[in-house]
């Protein structure tokens, strides 16, 4: 069984309360022989004249001694699920999610801004005590 990461079940239910519908726990995607693991996959139904908006998140929790190592992790998870996402599900969109606390620390720093720099990056920022999310960073 996979290890979900500390902050899965918070970050499912601050989706819940945006009106998300969860599909798929995990998502998992083929990358050749090899299987992908992304936490969650979600739809969201907007306007019928806009269609169906569907989105895919990594959550990381970022509480290792090493921020800089936890960035470097998930900065490579992103981008290497983002590509199998594009291949597999172009209409999926990508989202790391993150707590408000490693948003204002982390990603305030030059370390962080170089992630949010990316073009095809996305960033969730929730509240782990509030279980809802502050942010959608694009």
């Amino acid at each position: 069984m996979l290890a979900k990461d500390l902050y899965h079940e918070t970050v499912k239910v601050a989706l819940t309360k945006e009106g998300w519908r969860i599909t798929q726990d995990p998502l998992i995607l083929q990358l050749g022989k090899r299987s992908i693991y992304i936490d969650v996959g979600a739809g969201k139904l907007i306007a019928a004249e806009r269609g169906a908006e569907k989105i895919a998140v990594e959550i990381k929790s970022f509480v290792s001694p090493s921020p800089i190592r936890d960035l470097e992790q998930a900065w490579g998870q992103f981008f290497m699920y983002a590509r199998t996402l594009q291949r597999q599900e172009p209409d999926r969109l990508l989202y790391l999610a993150v707590t408000l606390a490693t948003c204002e620390a982390l990603f305030n720093e030059q370390a962080g801004q170089l992630l949010l720099a990316e073009p095809d990056f996305r960033l969730i920022v929730f509240d782990p005590k509030k279980q809802e999310i502050v942010r959608w960073i694009v």
